[in-house]
């Protein structure tokens, strides 16, 4: 494909490359060859466009090119995203069911599904259109899921729990597990707390691989349009998350924690039971969030803390030593 149907298909201006070069894929920037596109979206690389040999490389409208191949658009990483899928085309799936899969008579499912080796489907699931279940995925009984459900090996969706369309699931989530739910009985140890409530997903939620979303004890637990959850994320029962949230890898939240629309919660946020982060707030990585959260807030540390505010506090912290001898010092001289 040459350059200039590329940067017409993403809407990019090109500079100081032929419209004519043939690329055959894409690259990263320390890798990509001739043939070959690139980006840059995080400033710290900026330098090493001056080395790369890629045939371009996409770019923010206000970077500085001196000279070298670019091309120009106001989201590089979301042009770079399309540009993949112009080269990698997914796997796909002929319809069919496979005759190891087990499917209760009740269950109903939609045209064009592919359902693979050992997939069991309970007793009165039902699952819309173009629906591709990978091999060993299970469906409890009673689940309702919605078209173009994708669900790799060894997904589980539990039972009379409720997903939209275009739901992701990727290998080893597990939807609906009961809730960690009990009560002290005495000398007698823990009483298990029924877990009688669902977990509902909105259309285009994905939840990457060994996740898990936990059924409410009661009532249900929800996560809202558009919301990506990474690897190894716990949603605690009757959680409930906003639309266009992300929650990254090993975040985990309390139950009946309430998470905003356009979230973001880095790397490792914890996150406490019983309380709200607003809408637009992002928790940078390893962030431990005991209360409330306003909208449109940045917070870091333990307690989490305005962002600005914990940088200062960090750089302070690593001066504590320099600090005390200081304050020694100054002590003797008053003794």
């Amino acid at each position: 494909m040459k350059l200039s149907q590329i940067a017409q298909i993403l809407g990019a201006a090109l500079e100081n490359a032929s419209p004519e070069t043939e690329v055959t894929g894409v690259a990263a920037i320390e890798e990509a060859g001739p043939q070959q596109i690139t980006f840059i979206s995080n400033p710290k690389y900026a330098s090493l466009a001056k080395s790369t040999r890629a045939a371009a490389i996409l770019v923010t409208p206000d970077f500085p090119a001196e000279g070298r191949p670019v091309l120009r658009h106001s989201n590089p990483y979301l042009s770079f995203a399309r540009t993949l899928e112009l080269f990698y085309q997914v796997p796909q799936y002929a319809t069919g069911i496979h005759p190891t899969a087990v499917i209760d008579s009740t269950a109903k499912i939609g045209t064009g599904a592919h359902i693979g080796p050992y997939v069991v489907i309970d007793s009165g699931v039902v699952i819309g259109d173009d629906a591709v279940l990978l091999a060993h995925v299970v469906i409890y009984r009673g689940a309702r899921i919605g078209h173009r459900f994708f669900a790799h090996s060894h997904a589980q969706v539990r039972e009379y729990c409720e997903l939209g369309d275009d739901v992701i699931l990727q290998n080893g989530v597990v939807i609906g597990a009961d809730g960690f739910g009990f009560a002290r009985d005495g000398a007698k140890g823990w009483h298990k707390i029924v877990q009688s409530g669902i977990t509902k997903l909105a259309d285009r939620v994905e939840v990457q691989a060994n996740s898990t979303v936990d059924r409410a004890s009661i009532g249900e637990t929800v996560v809202g349009i558009d919301t990506k959850i990474d690897n190894l994320v716990q949603v605690g029962h009757g959680c409930k998350v906003g639309e266009h949230t992300m929650l990254c890898s090993q975040v985990g939240l309390g139950g009946s924690s309430h998470v905003g629309s356009n979230v973001i919660l880095a790397g490792q946020v914890g996150v406490a039971g019983h309380l709200t982060i607003g809408d637009g707030a992002i928790a940078t990585a390893q962030t431990g969030i005991p209360g409330d959260v306003a909208a449109g807030t940045t917070v870091s540390g333990y307690p989490a803390i305005e962002n600005r505010q914990w940088l200062r506090a960090v750089a302070v912290f690593n001066k504590l030593p320099e600090l005390a001898k200081a304050v020694r010092r100054l002590t003797r001289g008053t003794e």
